[in-house]
């Protein structure tokens, strides 16, 4: 009997498997209503649950589909491309897929304990219903082929996250999602001008399409104009400095769920969307050698990679804290991909997927620490590394990879991309990197010596462990900062090739 059931269950997924790519976005687009209509807390949670982990495992699917048999394209409705939208699958966005999903999918156990302490209970299912369509938008937005599609489901990730940074109970959180809302709104209207703009010279909005006919174009102001719109633009959405002033309240004051999963996934998308930008969609221009695109970005990269870090040493509030690390982490992906060479952009794709990870584990140590002894600031940390040893533990790990000690994630990406600065001749941009890591020394040792090296405050109540559903997506996370690190070949093949696919095309002219 078993053995009819598993049978008729790869048949029915062998004839699911040509349509992978439309059921990664439709199935969190459709759970989400579903959500609303189920209400109940612990049950929304579950179901929620149930979806990511159906959409972290399709997510899978499309890589392994991708490795063995090439780029996928899926032409929604049966419309061809260029005519119709298009769902294109190839190594950079598969991997960014898998990271996106995957997060969603391990944060979900942890979100049941840090929902419930931090989100008043008629607001929960809500909560997952925001949660479920953020994730369909940031898969949407890695697997578009359309310009215009892809604005669409930058709006449906942005519209969820401010809702989802909006429902915690500190009143503040709603300031922030307003300020948000402010920047993000227009962030997406520089970008879908930007997109009108090429509509207008070229008449099509098929990705592919329009990197085909551009370099025909590439002399005209518009098109000039275009590309600054659209890098302003997503310059917005991923915080690139000093376009960053909505992230740290965002992080701050938003539910830990909202900031773990906010924090790990969508500016890491709006990264990849930077390199579709000049690589896929402009690589067959010579706007890099002609518009000095790089070197601004390569400029706003490293000071973005010292201010924050900077700002990040003053800062009282954890999550604070941690929010302009991030900010100063963007300069680093940014950097590597205006370097316009295969080292700086593999670094830049493996800093997407390594920061997810090593970002969402600090997030969830900060809420563990929240949810066990209301930590708020810094020194909220004092005697935390006796009392919550596993916890603390984690952030120690979290902190040494953002600071790039060898043994860490950190390390592997921040090593390509003082290659790539060599590479480039640049000695100036090698000292930047180095002296961000050791000003990220600077601000990771102020969380250490909280929790390790100064006492418990008189009459705080004993302190226990977080949950072990908690603990166990925490060191998850934290062992692939150490294991991805230990063993790396294998995502830095996949970040390598995926770089070169794109250098390559680039250069040819094909969009790959």
């Amino acid at each position: 009997m078993i053995a009819v059931y598993w049978q008729t269950a790869m048949a029915w997924l062998t004839q699911l498997e040509p349509h992978f790519a439309p059921l990664q976005v439709a199935i969190p687009l459709i759970a989400a209503p579903i959500c609303v209509l189920i209400r109940q807390r612990r049950i929304a949670w579950f179901f929620t649950l149930v979806v990511t982990w159906v959409t972290f495992a399709i997510a899978v699917a499309l890589l392994v589909q991708v490795r063995s048999s090439g780029d996928i394209s899926y032409a929604i409705g049966g419309w061809e491309p260029p005519w119709g939208i298009e769902y294109k699958v190839d190594l950079l966005s598969a991997l960014v897929l898998v990271i996106v999903a995957g997060i969603a999918a391990a944060v979900m156990p942890f979100a049941r304990v840090s929902v419930e302490r931090e989100v008043p209970n008629p607001r929960i299912y809500l909560f997952y219903t925001m949660y479920l369509l953020s994730l369909a938008g940031l898969l949407g937005i890695t697997i578009t082929g359309d310009a215009f599609n892809l604005f669409v489901f930058l709006e449906i990730s942005s519209l969820s996250s401010y809702v989802l940074i909006s429902l915690g109970r500190d009143t503040r959180a709603l300031t922030a999602a307003f300020r948000y809302l402010i920047l993000g709104t227009l962030g997406a209207t520089f970008y879908v001008i930007g997109v009108g703009m090429l509509y207008m010279m070229t008449g099509t909005l098929n990705i592919a399409d329009l990197a085909t006919r551009l370099p025909a174009l590439q002399n005209l102001r518009v098109v000039e104009a275009a590309l600054a719109f659209l890098l302003v633009g997503v310059g917005l959405k991923l915080a690139l400095f000093p376009l960053h002033t909505w992230l740290p309240n965002a992080y701050a004051f938003a539910p830990t769920v909202a900031t773990i999963f906010i924090a790990a996934t969508a500016t890491k998308v709006s990264v990849y969307v930077m390199i579709r930008l000049l690589y896929t969609l402009f690589g067959g221009t010579d706007f890099f050698a002609t518009t000095g695109v790089d070197e601004a970005l390569v400029g706003l990269g490293m000071v973005g990679m010292i201010a924050a870090a900077l700002i990040a040493i003053f800062q009282r509030n954890v999550k604070r804290l941690l929010a302009y690390s991030s900010v100063s982490q963007i300069g680093y992906m940014v950097l590597g991909l205006a370097l316009g060479n295969v080292a700086g952009l593999t670094a830049a794709i493996l800093h997407i997927v390594y920061h997810a990870l090593m970002k969402a584990a600090l997030f969830m140590a900060v809420g563990c620490a929240t949810t066990q002894a209301r930590v708020v600031q810094i020194e909220d940390l004092a005697g935390l590394g006796r009392q919550m040893p596993v916890t603390m533990a984690s952030m120690v790990v979290g902190i040494l990879s953002l600071i790039g000690v060898p043994l860490t994630v950190g390390f592997v990406s921040k090593w390509y991309l003082l290659q790539a600065a060599f590479v480039a001749g640049d000695w100036a941009i090698a000292l930047v990197i180095v002296a961000s890591g050791l000003i990220a020394a600077v601000y990771g040792w102020r969380v250490i010596e909280a929790a390790y090296f100064t006492d418990a405050p008189e009459g705080r109540a004993e302190v226990a462990e977080a949950p072990l559903s908690m603990l166990v997506p925490l060191w998850l996370l934290t062992g692939l900062c150490v294991l991805l690190a230990l063993n790396a070949e294998w995502t830095m093949t996949l970040a390598e090739e995926a770089a070169r696919a794109l250098m390559n095309g680039a250069a040819a002219g094909v969009v790959p």
